[in-house]
């Protein structure tokens, strides 16, 4: 469960957003320059909003009036960016074990990861002999290794070829349903909503222009659910 109830004012927005959703796969909604991603930061802590509270599965993260804003590392938190963000000089192995944290379960959770995403292969290479796509899957992956609660997607295909897009979206799809793990998707993408999203918050100019579950949008989209 997450509940968002933020007020912040950017240079060229003022976002206004609140909502609440139980859903394990969360997407927001909207066009570029519609207050996604200050949203997503907010959440992850690299960005602490004027105003408001944000509550993740019970634990409060970030209250205003309360005074407590949780650290980055400390929310238990994925996040998957926009451009990959590996470590140019560690080749894929040592990226994917960077987000492990000290757990019993990290040997398993990475085997399990590497099936998923297809990154055997790539193990001994570095970032910046892999493709766009390659590279994406690599920060996925990095990102899954310390067991977040939930895991933060800022338009993850985006800049990426028709066939990386594919290839992403269909391992984000096989992770959705394989490895368990709660989402909440940036996109401006009504198909990657409909593939991998339950249920959808619309951004509009800094505001919620509405919030519904994936087979309402898919309708109001014309693009059908797979």
């Amino acid at each position: 469960m997450i509940e968002v109830a933020i007020t912040h004012a950017l240079r060229d927005l003022a976002i206004e957003v609140a909502f609440a959703s139980p859903a394990r796969a969360l997407a927001l909604f909207g066009d570029s320059g519609a207050g996604k991603t200050s949203v997503l930061n907010a959440i992850a802590g690299l960005l602490e909003p004027q105003q408001g509270r944000i509550v993740l599965d019970g634990q409060c993260l970030f209250d205003r009036a309360a005074g407590i804003s949780l650290a980055p590392a400390a929310r238990d938190i994925g996040y998957v960016f926009q451009d990959d963000r590996l470590f140019p000089h560690l080749d894929v192995r040592a990226n994917l074990l960077y987000g492990t944290r000290a757990r019993r379960r990290a040997a398993d959770d990475f085997a399990m990861l590497v099936d998923l995403l297809e990154l055997g292969p790539l193990l001994a290479r570095r970032p910046g002999t892999l493709s766009g796509g390659e590279r994406q899957r690599v920060a996925i992956g990095r990102a899954l290794m310390s067991r977040p609660r939930i895991l933060l997607l800022d338009e993850p295909l985006t800049g990426l070829h028709r066939e990386a897009r594919a290839q992403v979206l269909e391992h984000l799809r096989r992770l959705k349903g394989e490895f368990r793990v709660a989402s909440l998707l940036v996109t401006h993408q009504p198909e990657e909503v409909v593939a991998l999203a339950d249920q959808v918050v619309l951004l509009e100019a800094g505001r919620v222009g509405g919030q519904c579950a994936v087979d309402t949008f898919a309708a109001m989209h014309g693009t059908a659910i797979r």
